[in-house]
């Protein structure tokens, strides 16, 4: 568990689930507001974290559709009444993810229907701090990544040293380097990352030594 507090931004991160996948609870330290990105598994872990810090979650924020990544929201929906959020793109993967979850032993509720779809662009606001959304494909049709100042949540479009797979459904190895290089490079090395799975990074770090960013691809 990793736990943060800077510039009035509360920011909690757990790996849950047999895939190890980076929950996150993003909150406002003034008016307690929260956005939960990425609710995959073990919901008793997201709600514990709003309890202790006394957050209302606002929305449920998905970056793609992939069981490991939305595996809870119907608890947490159930639980927080916070709207479900994704992209339209990705809504065919979300759809299934009970029969996903059944190919790796895995027993998952049906997701309630989207709340909201996810824009190209759009803002949200979460008490003081705002939120803006970038469709980032590649990985999935309906990646998003999320950007909060100098913190950016990008799901499984971007890790330390590596990118996102594209050989499952939907996936293209071209939108996914376009995304990264058209969409999230240009907002600066500065720019800190939080991936889907593994540790934090920056872009600049990425820029300079990921392979993948280099001419190399899997």
């Amino acid at each position: 568990m990793s736990i943060r507090e800077d510039r009035g931004v509360i920011l909690e991160t757990q790996p849950v689930g047999p895939f190890w996948m980076n929950t996150y609870v993003v909150g406002c330290a003034r008016t307690r507001e929260a956005v939960i990105i990425d609710p995959g598994s073990e919901p008793e872990i997201i709600l514990g974290f709003l309890s202790r810090h006394q957050l209302v979650p606002k929305y449920i924020l998905c970056t793609h559709g992939h069981v490991d990544h939305v595996g809870a929201v119907a608890e947490v929906k159930a639980a927080t009444g916070a709207p479900i959020c994704l992209h339209p793109d990705d809504l065919f993967l979300y759809e299934r993810m009970v029969e996903w979850g059944a190919l790796f032993g895995l027993r998952v509720r049906p997701g309630p229907t989207p709340d909201h779809w996810l824009s190209d662009g759009e803002e949200l606001r979460v008490g003081d701090h705002r939120i803006i959304a970038l469709h980032t494909p590649g990985h999935t049709p309906g990646g998003m990544s999320f950007l909060l100042g100098d913190i950016l949540f990008v799901g499984d479009t971007l890790f330390a040293g590596s990118v996102g797979r594209t050989d499952l459904p939907g996936g293209s190895w071209s939108m996914l380097m376009r995304s990264i290089t058209e969409k999230l490079l240009p907002l600066g090395d500065h720019i800190r990352v939080y991936s889907g799975h593994g540790p934090a990074t920056t872009l600049g770090r990425e820029r300079r030594t990921n392979p993948f960013l280099q001419g190399g691809r899997p």
